[in-house]
């Protein structure tokens, strides 16, 4: 019984390891992947910001972004704040060919 005890303290110690390693893992790779992202980043994308502003980038800077959302609005952001590229070829037409 007494080594049933210790598998069982051993095991009460390496779980929570493991799932500190595991956390720092999918941290880091969240981290990558945004990395990639923002460095993919060119002038003339269309993106989406994290609050869900849609804008056309206008100026990159080492961690700015300008964006115009509308003809002579332009916002400066931090970089971070781009969630996403919007999709191009992504809007419905209007015209569903009945007159």
């Amino acid at each position: 019984m007494n080594e049933g005890s210790q598998t069982a303290s051993l095991l009460l110690l390496i779980l929570p390891l493991l799932l500190i390693g595991f956390m720092l893992y999918s941290a880091r790779k969240r981290q990558r992947t945004m990395a990639q992202f923002s460095a993919s980043l060119q002038v003339g994308d269309e993106v989406f910001t994290t609050s869900g502003i849609l804008g056309r980038i206008t100026d990159l800077d080492e961690d700015r972004v300008r964006l115009e959302v509308a003809p002579g609005t332009v916002l400066t952001l931090d970089r971070r704040a781009i969630g996403m590229k919007a999709e191009t070829g992504t809007q419905a037409s209007t015209d569903d060919g009945q007159d």
